[in-house]
């Protein structure tokens, strides 16, 4: 009977020490599990830290280069600006916008289209224009036409 007992007891601690095994040992799985979930967060953080850093660097270094462009820019506007102020109308009358034949002929083309209107001013009509027609007639006559069936028949 000693090693019934013996037997039952053995079998009676491996059960428990099996469920207590599991119960134990599934709470360590579960810190272990989010032990790794914690490493791969502070991983990601720092990737993403690093991923910050790289472009606010980026930024920093497109917007010197941006106010490097715009310093460039500032000068040649104001160069541009003082070489406008320096010019004189002395200059300005030596560079024509058209040539010297060119304003010639423009002068002449002037020239010929004024006489034109002092001519058609000169001359005076009496007659009416060709297409005017004394009387009213046709579809401007002031007769009224009524277009019923009743009228039609009588």
């Amino acid at each position: 009977m000693n090693v019934v007992l013996g037997l039952g007891l053995f079998i009676v601690g491996a059960i428990v020490g099996f469920f207590a095994n599991r119960t134990l040992f599934s709470s360590a799985q579960e810190t272990q599990k989010l032990a790794t979930k914690a490493s791969q967060s502070e991983a990601e953080l720092a990737r993403y830290k690093l991923d910050v850093a790289d472009h606010l660097a980026n930024s920093a270094n497109l917007l010197e280069q941006m106010n490097s462009t715009c310093q460039v820019a500032m000068a040649q506007m104001a160069q541009s600006t003082q070489l406008l102020q320096q010019v004189t109308p002395d200059h300005i009358e030596s560079m024509p916008f058209f040539s010297k034949e060119t304003q010639e002929q423009l002068a002449e083309t002037v020239n010929l289209r004024h006489d034109k209107n002092l001519r058609k001013n000169d001359e005076t009509t009496s007659e009416p224009p060709l297409d005017y027609s004394g009387a009213p007639s046709g579809l401007f006559n002031d007769k009224k036409y009524s277009a019923t069936n009743a009228e039609k028949n009588n």
